[in-house]
């Protein structure tokens, strides 16, 4: 075969590929950029957040809400609005294709009255905990959070404890509050760090949290949420679906501990969450 001839062979082989990247869909056809296909899912991920996540979280919230407030009138245990925040939690996850996966259940006495201490990566924390915990509990939160229509009256009827730790004497009726509750029997969930963490690292803990365990004298279980932060970010209302570890600890005693302890009793629950933390790293 002379020159000339290979160059016609090689246009129509080439001509030939070409049209069967056209006509064969199941040709295998060039990839776009990583780059680029990760902007567009990105956007479609943020648009459908904003436009179908984001308005359904707040309708799950006004409708939670209501039913919380009413039933509140006529249950004075708190029976009807935890049910009602467990499924407000539960609508919230299901709907952000966020999954769970809890460990450690087994460290969970539904008859001992404790202190849960967990690290605060993500506002989807709060819903996450509620799913995840199979006791009846109440939260140390934010005064701002009560604020908030629907929800922060649900928190005010359900028996949830106000803290600003901007203002001490507040912080500290607050602390009393929690410390009744604890002496009524009811488990009471807090993040020591006071806030969300703006970075993967977690923040000091406070004093507070573990001031009041020793005084009341109960047990401490260390939380770690392992992925809520890759769900939605702070400051952020893009929520991501995703997969999110849950690890329950084992309960630690405060027995003869005094108010001097406390900061020993913070360094250790920290060292234990971030155990957690940790060994999701290596793995």
């Amino acid at each position: 075969m002379d020159g000339s001839c290979r160059k016609i062979w090689r246009r129509r082989k080439s001509f030939r590929s070409s049209t069967d990247l056209v006509m064969n869909p199941t040709s295998p056809t060039p990839a776009l950029p990583s780059s680029s296909e990760g902007r567009l899912r990105n956007f479609l991920s943020y648009a459908r957040s904003l436009l179908f996540t984001d308005l359904l979280i707040y309708l799950y919230t006004a409708v939670c809400g209501t039913f919380s407030i009413c039933g509140s009138f006529f249950d004075a245990h708190g029976r009807w609005q935890h049910g009602c925040a467990r499924t407000w939690s539960w609508l919230i996850l299901k709907t952000s294709r966020v999954h769970l996966s809890v460990e450690g259940l087994e460290n969970v006495d539904p008859h001992q009255t404790v202190i849960f201490c967990s690290n605060h990566p993500s506002a989807m924390d709060i819903p996450i905990l509620f799913v995840s915990l199979p006791v009846q509990f109440r939260f140390l939160a934010k005064r701002v959070l009560f604020h908030v229509p629907f929800l922060g009256w649900h928190l005010r009827r359900s028996g949830h404890i106000p803290v600003d730790r901007g203002r001490p004497r507040e912080a500290l009726k607050g602390f009393d509050q929690a410390a009744k509750r604890i002496k009524e029997g009811r488990p009471v969930v807090v993040f020591p760090e006071g806030s969300r963490s703006r970075t993967s690292e977690m923040l000091p803990f406070k004093s507070g949290t573990f001031y009041l365990a020793i005084l009341s004298g109960v047990p401490l279980v260390p939380i770690t949420l392992i992925g809520s932060r890759e769900v939605l970010e702070p400051d952020s209302l893009h929520i991501r679906p995703g997969r999110v570890r849950v690890v329950i600890h084992k309960p630690m005693s405060t027995d003869g501990l005094t108010v001097h302890d406390a900061n020993d009793l913070s360094k250790r629950v920290r060292e234990v969450i971030v155990s957690g933390l940790d060994e999701e790293r290596k793995s």
